[in-house]
């Protein structure tokens, strides 16, 4: 399984349109907040290898710090089943006594491997991320953070059984997989 956070701020990305020349779209952003909605995200190969699985949770005004993973781990991983073995970088909020809280009550069912540092081209969950904020939501001024979150969480849930475009985030980083796996 492969675990990764971001955050999506109010102000848009803002990106080429389709607008006729001379015509550019009007982007009226909510000038001056700070509101946010973080995002957190776990994507794995189910054990019998045949799909692949993607599940997240956001949070407005927050951030995911190591009690608010932990959380989120626990409610992933019984939908996984079996041992797990969780790829992911070294950030700060994946060490402290909730993750190792979180190892102990898995019973040896939960194994953590880091990323090198510095590799996001290694997490396939970044791949995520990029679609996301640059492609889907690029040029979207929510006019509050809920309204960011319900357009985040439409986006996720729309792909989350779309095995051909979870296999493309894998196949779009550079984690070296065995790609008989993933076809």
């Amino acid at each position: 399984m492969l675990l990764d956070e971001s955050g999506l701020l109010m102000a848009p990305l803002v990106r080429r349109s389709w607008a006729c020349k001379g015509l550019p779209p009007v982007i009226r952003p909510k000038a001056g907040h700070r509101e946010k909605v973080s995002v957190a995200a776990a994507l794995w190969l189910t054990p019998r290898r045949d799909r692949l699985g993607l599940t997240f949770q956001t949070m407005v005004n927050g951030y995911f710090d190591a009690e608010a993973v932990a959380d989120f781990l626990r409610t992933v991983l019984p939908a996984v089943g079996g041992p797990v073995v969780l790829v992911w970088d070294g950030g700060t909020m994946h060490r402290g006594d909730p993750i190792d809280e979180l190892l102990e009550e898995s019973q040896g069912r939960l194994d953590l491997e880091r990323l090198p540092a510095y590799a996001p081209e290694l997490m396939p969950v970044e791949q995520v991320w990029s679609w996301l904020k640059y492609s889907r939501l690029c040029n979207f001024a929510p006019a509050d953070a809920l309204q960011l979150q319900g357009a985040i969480l439409r986006e996720l849930a729309a792909i989350q059984e779309d095995q051909g475009r979870l296999q493309n985030f894998f196949h779009a980083s550079d984690l070296p997989l065995p790609r008989a796996l993933l076809s």
